[in-house]
């Protein structure tokens, strides 16, 4: 076995103990219910941060033209705004994109 395959073997134990750390840690540490409000609303808030800083810059960069992005952005965040379910928001993103970029 070579000296980069072995590196890359504790690279992936590392890896794997760290993620294992994260989620287990929470579990055995913290045994009765969180009753600060400003710690309970930040992990209320924790998964919809994390999946708008993830899907966000794709927004922006995955169709043909930034114009059409921005629309699409527009459109989506005044049809959430709104209240229009999760369905009609991303279908008339999609829409727009398409329209757009056939001009």
């Amino acid at each position: 076995m070579t000296s980069d395959m072995h590196n890359i073997y504790i690279y992936i134990l590392i890896m794997a103990s760290v993620t294992y750390l994260i989620r287990a840690l929470p579990l055995t540490l913290l045994r009765k219910q969180i009753k600060n409000r400003t710690i309970r609303s930040f992990l209320y808030y924790v998964p919809y941060v994390t999946l708008a800083v993830m899907t966000f810059p794709s927004i922006l960069s995955e169709t043909g033209s930034i114009w059409s992005a921005w629309a699409a952005l527009l459109t989506a965040g005044i049809l959430a705004w709104m209240g229009k379910s999760l369905l009609q928001v991303s279908v008339s993103a999609c829409a727009v994109v398409f329209l757009l970029e056939l001009l």
